[in-house]
């Protein structure tokens, strides 16, 4: 029975993120590479079963690897600077024949129905169309760039339209002029201003490997826009794709856009891993911290019970009521991580204001690892200093190694101040620390 118990645990679990994405517009981009790939087929299917949960699909595809392809087979070297390609009239030829073929591609496998596959009963219709309008890019460094171009309008009236009535919206790399000039895009770029101009709230940009910790080589989960743009400074060899990503996520960030998703394509799977589980499994890029501590408000007392529940039915904190609860809000502190409260604890100040105690210190256990009682403790420290505290206090009938290691000390009932002295549960026998603030 253990795995059907996972199953339906994981699906409880995923479904307030299936409730907050439903309705929400994602723009997701994948490369020219991926498209060819026997997993592809795989994506395909995730990108249905998002589509059919209710979010507002829009699919920005890469043609690079192809239009590299066709140069080859006919001679001729791919020329790229600063890691854009000199786009002249006989590689824009490419251009469209890449185009035009990965796009019927891909629309035929969203178009699939075959009874007993993943996308049976799917019936995903494709919008596609000249979204996008284009400039040239012009003279750089001396450099001629022909037909390659930059984004200059995304018709999002266009795009919301076509999202309004249903439908999936595939968009090319390819932008057009006003005076019927087809330019070459960076699909990057394309999928960035898409995501900016339609507000959306997800970037998803499936890459081609994970973005590592250059000091370690184990895989980044979450950074701010200002610390991804601090990462590209420190470390010009990232890999250009990575780099590209990253780029795309804090300047969409940067300009309104939700959240940005930095995804290694091949793992199998990732892309739901990443929407529907707490943690994820790739590299978000947000505006503002991902998970961060702050005063608590009335908003968080369901989250504060749900995760301190366990530990009352322990024995390990004394059971507090909703109502206490509210009563005494503002004296709590939280960890936020995602809209979920992973950490909590309260700071009682006493009556003479020289005291107090610290209170219901809890983390959720599946983020016990993280140093995340150190950092309440900290916070908690700073606080007191800032006003004016000179001695913390706490009772503790399980974790008093742990208060010990942090410089608290065991103390005496008689020394408690009130009205900590009078409400002590002697049936509780709970040890009783304390420590001065420095």
């Amino acid at each position: 029975m253990q795995q059907p118990t996972a199953f339906v645990n994981w699906f409880r679990n995923s479904s307030p993120y299936i409730h907050a994405h439903r309705n929400r517009t994602f723009v997701i981009f994948f490369s020219g590479a991926a498209v060819t790939e026997p997993e592809f087929d795989n994506l395909i299917h995730d990108f249905a079963l998002l589509k059919s949960l209710g979010v507002r699909l829009v699919l920005v595809h890469g043609i690079r690897q192809q239009i590299d392809e066709r140069l080859l087979q006919q001679g001729d070297t791919p020329r790229f600077h600063h890691h854009l390609r000199i786009t002249d009239a006989a590689t824009l030829q490419y251009v469209k024949q890449a185009a035009g073929l990965v796009r019927v591609e891909i629309e035929a496998l969203l178009s699939m129905g075959v009874s007993g596959s993943p996308m049976a009963g799917a019936k995903i219709r494709v919008a596609s169309g000249n979204f996008v309008t284009a400039k040239p890019l012009g003279v750089l460094d001396g450099i001629d760039y022909c037909y390659t171009g930059k984004v200059r309008r995304i018709d999002t009236q266009a795009i919301h339209q076509q999202l309004d009535q249903n439908n999936a919206v595939l968009i090319s790399p390819i932008g057009y002029s006003p005076s019927g000039e087809v330019f070459n895009l960076s699909a990057e770029e394309v999928a960035t201003e898409v995501a900016i101009a339609l507000h959306a709230e997800k970037l998803i940009l499936l890459t081609d490997q994970a973005c590592l910790s250059p000091e370690d080589n184990s895989p980044i989960p979450q950074l701010t826009a200002d610390q991804a743009s601090a990462l590209l400074a420190a470390e010009p060899g990232l890999p250009d794709a990575v780099a590209r990503s990253l780029n795309a996520a804090i300047q969409s960030c940067r300009q309104g856009v939700g959240r940005a998703h930095l995804i290694n394509r091949h793992l199998d799977g990732a892309l739901l891993l990443e929407l529907f589980t707490r943690d994820g499994i790739g590299t978000l890029i947000s505006s503002t911290e991902f998970e961060a501590i702050r005063p608590a408000t009335l908003d968080d007392i369901g989250g504060i019970m749900e995760l301190i529940k366990p530990l009352e039915q322990q024995g390990i904190l004394i059971k507090r009521s909703r109502e206490k609860l509210e009563m005494e809000i503002n004296d709590y502190i939280v960890i936020e991580r995602d809209g979920l409260i992973i950490g909590c604890t309260a700071f009682h100040i006493m009556s003479d204001k020289r005291n107090a105690e610290i209170a219901c210190l809890a983390v959720h256990a599946d983020y016990q690892r993280g140093a995340r009682g150190n950092r309440l403790l900290t916070y908690l420290t700073r606080n007191a200093a800032k006003r004016g505290i000179q001695r913390l206090y706490v009772r503790s009938t399980q974790t008093v190694h742990w208060f010990v290691e942090r410089g608290f000390s065991p103390c005496e009932i008689e020394d408690l101040p009130e009205p900590m002295k009078s409400a002590y549960n002697h049936a509780r026998n709970s040890k009783v620390l304390s420590k001065a603030v420095d």
